[in-house]
């Protein structure tokens, strides 16, 4: 498996608005429609990778913790769908039943999105502020598959604290490690 690090794109960035198909409810839905009211995690992600799968009950979690208290997560599959075929919507649907997904899962066809937003890996993790600025990027905690560190989303769960009590973020924010997110050959 790839070990790709995201590419920490500069605090302070704005959010790109997306509008993007969620296969879950068959719609299109948009970064505005979808944000929260105090913040908003973009999760890149897909079914296969095996650090998603490692970590996917964590931001289960996190999602259920935190949307009660405004901030919200969405997650994107930018995934090439014609060689990797497990990442199609149809499977996206079964993969957001599987583990009870309470958000938003939607398919970036073009990958353009994840272009914007200069995401590498999967999971690549981004929380922006309620003006749509970015406080956090990097990763959900120190476990990987294969180590012995436990899967806790403690780095992603501090920074959505250090949000919600207007206090500075840690400058110091370790990347998240997954695998390269598969980009189409014309891309």
């Amino acid at each position: 498996m790839a070990r790709t690090p995201s590419n920490m794109v500069k605090l302070g960035t704005l959010a790109s608005d997306f509008s993007l198909l969620n296969p879950i409810v068959n719609k299109v839905q948009s970064y505005e429609e979808l944000k929260g009211e105090k913040g908003t995690i973009v999760v890149f992600m897909c079914n296969h990778c095996p650090f998603v799968v490692h970590v996917i009950e964590q931001i289960v979690s996190i999602a259920n913790v935190y949307k009660d208290k405004g901030i919200s997560v969405v997650a994107i599959n930018s995934n090439d769908v014609e060689h990797f075929p497990e990442d199609s919507p149809e499977n996206m649907i079964l993969f957001a039943e599987k583990y009870k997904m309470n958000f938003a899962y939607l398919y970036d066809e073009t990958q353009e999105v994840a272009a914007q937003y200069d995401a590498a890996c999967t999971p690549d993790f981004y929380l922006f502020d309620s003006d749509k600025k970015l406080v956090y990027r990097g990763q959900l905690d120190d476990s990987r598959p294969g180590n012995t560190k436990v899967c806790d989303g403690k780095d992603l769960r501090a920074a959505c604290e250090l949000l919600l009590e207007n206090k500075p973020q840690d400058e110091f924010q370790k990347p998240s490690l997954g695998c390269n997110i598969k980009w189409k050959s014309n891309a």
